[in-house]
């Protein structure tokens, strides 16, 4: 019997994620699932733990390495309205996970609410940016998430807010496998003040980032009170290549991809990095990447 019977409209078989990440790499997954409405997307879940099939969640792809051999088990992509259309009542906004995190800054910058400019230039859905609490140097997503609504393992739904609900430097305590919906708070502000935010930040992001090679973003999380990219760039390691990978002589926490490169090539030139480091300031880098 097909576990995902009754369900062919939204269930894919043996789909290149490669696809499905900015790297444009890596492996097959055995299911990919876009449910359309959230009972769609219970019942998936329910399927996938009573046959002990093993279940990830892929948002725009933007900080996630998929290894050569791909993933086994399923694979769920929230989208269309129930999942990527966010809701605005005041300054209070609903967002679910599969809300573009960018088109969602600027719609807020449009409509004067304040506090999510500080995300400019930062790729990805709401849910992961929620999980890995996004940001960088101007601010990140946690300071205006109020909370969110989950679902378990079971396909059971319920809510954590804070402050039981705690933002941390590229993590939380979210243990949830998904978010389905993240709550935020922000603030009346005048919109052309946010305008000009959002362009300072982008221009400085432009200038200081390959924006315009294939990357996942800043690979490394940045040690306590030190910069990844100037111990990396200390190291010498700009421009270093290992097949189709190379460190990005722009900002050195980013690795870029040329034609031909593999997800293995990649890996060998993040634990390179990570070895070399090492050896040269006797830190021990912690990737902010994830791999599948």
């Amino acid at each position: 019997m097909n576990i995902f019977s009754g369900l062919e409209q939204i269930v894919k078989t043996d789909i290149a994620l490669a696809n499905y990440t900015w790297y444009g790499v890596g492996g097959n997954a055995d299911y990919l699932i876009t449910p359309n409405t959230v009972e769609q997307l219970t019942d998936v879940v329910k399927r996938c733990s009573e046959n002990s099939i093993p279940l990830r969640v892929i948002g725009e792809g933007s900080n996630l390495l998929v290894s050569d051999e791909g993933v086994k088990g399923a694979v769920i992509k929230l989208e269309g309205d129930i999942f990527g259309k966010a809701r605005f009542e005041e300054q209070t906004v609903w967002a679910p996970a599969g809300v573009n995190l960018s088109k969602l800054v600027l719609e807020c910058v449009r409509k004067g609410l304040g506090g999510l400019e500080a995300l400019t230039g930062i790729p990805g859905s709401i849910g992961g940016a929620v999980r890995m609490n996004a940001g960088g140097k101007f601010g990140d997503i946690g300071a205006a998430v109020e909370s969110v609504m989950l679902m378990d393992n079971e396909g059971s739904i319920y809510e954590r807010a804070k402050p039981g609900l705690v933002f941390d430097y590229r993590t939380t305590n979210i243990t949830a496998n998904i978010i389905l919906e993240a709550k935020l708070q922000l603030v009346e502000s005048d919109p052309d003040q946010l305008l000009k935010t959002t362009k300072e930040i982008w221009i400085y992001k432009k200038n200081s980032q390959p924006l315009t090679n294939k990357n996942a973003g800043c690979v490394f999380k940045n040690p306590r009170a030190l910069s990844a990219g100037a111990m990396i760039d200390r190291a010498g390691l700009k421009n270093l290549k290992i097949g189709g990978a190379e460190v990005s002589d722009k900002h050195a926490n980013f690795i870029i991809t040329h034609e031909g490169c593999t997800a293995a090539d990649i890996l060998r030139l993040i634990e390179t990095v990570q070895q070399r480091v090492k050896e040269s300031c006797d830190i021990e880098l912690e990737m902010e990447i994830e791999v599948w």
